[in-house]
């Protein structure tokens, strides 16, 4: 039989513990959670014949088998207790584990030695290993545009019933699978955990049934992945039908399973978070940490009251305050185990071997890459809603190219960009003329209709400010070829809705790329206060705000456009538009004409090229982006009081900004321009200035024009590297200076006026959030509070 066996032992059913456990364990709070064991009476399971007796025939010994526990990030240490048994020569002859221990565990197994695990572990990147995409850059511009809108952070479904769904877990396991598909590729052809240079068993749990399920053959991969699926945390993993989570929570400590397997003697190595002091326990999160705790630690005591306290040794290095969630102490956590099995030093030197019988018994488990045969087919798996293999051949893994991990990896990642798949893998299948490439893929069961939730909030503390509450959703692969239907909607102080059609002309290119067509349109309604025109030297301060317009806007557009790879995208297109101005209010002794409303419709040929390699849309860490838009037409404008007429008109806008970091620290330049040859319409520009980050120190839409040249510094320093509730905290200040021109023959570089900011921020769930103080040397002084992009 492929695939888990149910091994029954003294630990067999336990109740399972909830999400909150896994949440808590991700910030940090506990340890793993292991659910107490309810009472049973399993049948005992002899051990496999030929483990019952190691060492030669001439030299028998007892078999040493090695138990790892569970623990998240304190699992790490288990890398340095295996650096301490391979220089003391302690035989490893049978090893069980869970969670992080069946990780560390089984790539020890497959004959990975302590030395090359500490090399690996000290060059992951443990924030991009469990980000919750792939990075932002290899994404589509179609994917990249919509974190402009509102926030990726959080993501809501449709379930195949038609019924909301959130995500099945706050991490993604992508970078987690790829990682241990790359490391145990060498042994993917063992029948048999029992096949490997050590064997090997990893423990699950059943989440339908609680029961535990202890991994003894199958895809050693998807094992060790199954074995570390926190709830909430990690997606469950399906394997023959099963879904399953995290063994932590049904046997964390496996004493049971390894005495299974034949082992004589057992050294366990327990990495649990000790319980909390009383300090601790004055709220509610503190309170429900202990009590999982508390349940840890009887879970673990008895599995430990297993343990021969004369023939078996127990190790338990002292961590102190690390959490599960630190990732980033790799070095520190594997010093710490280090010393807490040195300690038995004296106690495992009774199970040392001679140089001679170490050097075999090291020989005998000694691992190499198998050589693969050229590709001979790639076939997709998992796939209903999606069409993956119209992708086939803009894969670099091509049939009749050698098996290259580089290109796998990068095609399986190619695939999850467009964030359908709840997993992305791939696999090799030995076929009678070469080799099978298989790419694994799995639905998100809340898709193919995604929703996200946005919210942006400003406030100057002086009464002004504005309210709007976002919605988007998105239905992917409408069709075999890719069609997608977006749409917007924003309730607010700017009431907007925005709708897409797009739809791929299923001309795939060698890149990716297809050729597409985008049908749009957009209706919007937002309030503009029009302030009194500021002379080149004049205090804004003190400028008479004259009124306030609504102003109507319809826009509609029809685009052919072609992505370029994961750099951007260019787009020409057809736009139709039309704005209808309404005063609201009217300050005395404004001109008559202030009281009357207008009009103006045009047509417009339209061009744009997207480039964005910005890792981040908010408080980027590194990259550039750069927008070129440009529009030419005719328009007809309706004046009551004026005179309208038609005229033609060209508008000119373009954006570019570039991003550099050095440790926590950020320099994020940006410049922006906007050029419109066309007339005023109620002497207002076509473009604005003022507001938080858009001239900081002026009133939002104090400065009007038809030219606009902002330009600013921003720089940023991150103050937490492991994030809790959000991506990250951030202190920072910007240096600002723009103008905003009536037209071309009235722009004056030398008359640029500056403003500045220092702030404090949070990339959050719904946006990114600032608090901060604003100024301008002609401008006013102020706080502003800004949840969402400025």
């Amino acid at each position: 039989m492929n695939g888990p066996c149910l091994l029954p032992n003294p630990c067999a059913t336990r109740p399972v513990l909830h999400r909150l456990a896994a949440v808590l364990l991700v910030l940090g709070l506990c340890g793993p959670a292991r659910a107490e064991p309810a009472p049973t009476e399993p049948a005992p399971t002899a051990p496999s014949p030929r483990l019952k007796t190691c060492g030669t025939a001439q030299q028998p010994r007892p078999c040493v088998g090695l138990v790892l526990s569970g623990g998240g990030a304190r699992g790490l240490a288990h890398v340095g207790v295996l650096k301490v048994l391979e220089r003391e020569r302690i035989p490893v002859d049978l090893i069980a584990g869970t969670s992080m221990g069946a990780i560390i565990g089984g790539l020890f197994a497959s004959g990975m030695g302590a030395a090359e695990l500490e090399r690996e572990l000290l060059a992951l990147d443990w924030e991009a290993l469990f980000a919750s995409r792939v990075p932002r850059e290899t994404l589509s511009q179609r994917r990249k545009e919509e974190d402009f809108e509102i926030s990726p952070a959080v993501e809501i479904g449709l379930a195949r019933d038609g019924s909301p769904m959130l995500p099945l877990g706050s991490v993604s396991s992508r970078g987690l699978e790829l990682l241990l598909r790359r490391y145990t590729l060498p042994v993917r052809t063992a029948p048999h955990f029992d096949a490997l240079p050590i064997p090997f068993r990893a423990v699950a749990t059943d989440m339908e049934s609680g029961a535990p399920v202890v991994f003894e053959r199958g895809d050693l991969a998807q094992a060790l992945r199954a074995s570390m699926s926190v709830p909430a945390v990690f997606p469950p993993t399906d394997v023959d039908a099963r879904v399953l989570g995290d063994g932590g929570l049904v046997d964390n400590l496996p004493v049971d399973v390894v005495r299974a397997l034949g082992a004589q003697v057992v050294i366990a190595v327990n990495i649990g978070t000790p319980l909390a002091a009383r300090d601790t326990l004055g709220t509610v999160l503190g309170l429900t940490a202990q009590m999982i705790n508390i349940l840890t630690e009887q879970n673990v005591q008895r599995s430990i009251a297993g343990l021969d306290a004369e023939r078996d040794l127990l190790i338990a290095p002292e961590l102190g305050k690390i959490t599960a969630a630190d990732f980033g102490r790799v070095r520190e956590l594997i010093t710490l185990g280090e010393s807490g099995a040195q300690a038995l030093q004296p106690r495992l030197q009774a199970l040392a071997l001679p140089a001679p019988e170490w050097a075999a018994h090291q020989a005998a488990r000694r691992r190499e890459w198998p050589q693969t045969a050229p590709i001979t087919s790639v076939r997709f798996e998992g796939a209903d809603i999606t069409s993956p293999q119209r992708l086939a051949g803009a894969l670099a893994s091509q049939p009749g190219q050698p098996f290259d991990i580089d290109r796998a990896e990068a095609d399986t990642r190619a695939l999850a960009a467009s964030g359908d798949y709840l997993h992305a893998d791939y696999g090799l299948e030995d076929l009678p003329a070469g080799t099978g490439l298989v790419f694994r893929l799995e639905e998100k069961p809340w898709g193919p209709h995604y929703f996200r939730l946005g919210l942006d909030v400003a406030s100057d503390f002086v009464g002004r400010g504005e309210f709007n509450l976002k919605l988007s959703h998105n239905r992917h692969w409408l069709n075999e070829a890719g069609g997608e239907w977006r749409n917007r909607l924003q309730i607010g102080s700017v009431p907007r809705w925005h709708t897409e059609w797009y739809q791929p002309a299923g001309l795939l290119l060698a890149d990716g790329g297809d050729t597409f067509v985008s049908v749009h349109s957009d209706v919007e309604r937002r309030r503009i206060n029009v302030y009194a025109p500021l002379a080149p030297s004049a205090d804004a301060a003190g400028a008479p705000l004259l009124g306030r317009f609504a102003r109507a806007h319809w826009r509609a557009g029809i685009d052919l456009g072609r992505p370029l790879g994961s750099w951007g995208e260019w787009r020409l297109g057809v736009v139709r538009q039309a704005q209808h101005f309404s005063p609201e209010i009217v300050a005395g002794g404004s001109s008559v004409s202030a009281l009357e409303s207008s009009r103006a419709q045009e047509w417009a040929l339209r061009g744009a090229l997207l480039l964005d390699q910005l890792d981040h849309v908010s408080f980027p860490r590194r990259g550039w982006r750069v927008r070129l838009v440009g529009e030419v037409g005719r328009r007809w404008v309706a004046e009551s009081v004026l005179a309208g007429g038609t005229e033609s008109f060209h508008r000119l806008e373009a954006d570019a900004n570039t991003v550099t970091s050095a440790g926590p620290h950020t320099l994020d330049a940006s410049l922006r321009l906007r050029h419109a040859h066309q007339g005023l319409i109620q002497g207002l520009g076509y473009y604005t200035l003022g507001g938080f980050h858009n001239l900081s120190g002026y009133q939002a839409e104090q400065l009007s024009g038809n030219e606009v040249l902002l330009g600013r510094l921003t720089y940023t320093v991150r103050l937490n590297q492991r994030p809790v509730l959000t991506r990250g905290f951030f202190a920072g200040a910007s240096l600002e200076a723009g103008n905003a021109w009536a037209r071309s023959s009235e722009v004056d570089l030398g008359r640029l006026r500056g403003g500045g900011s220092v702030f404090l921020g949070a990339d959050t769930g719904l946006g990114p959030l600032y608090f901060g103080l604003t100024w301008a040397p002609r401008g006013s002084a102020g706080l502003y509070l800004q949840l969402g992009r400025p």
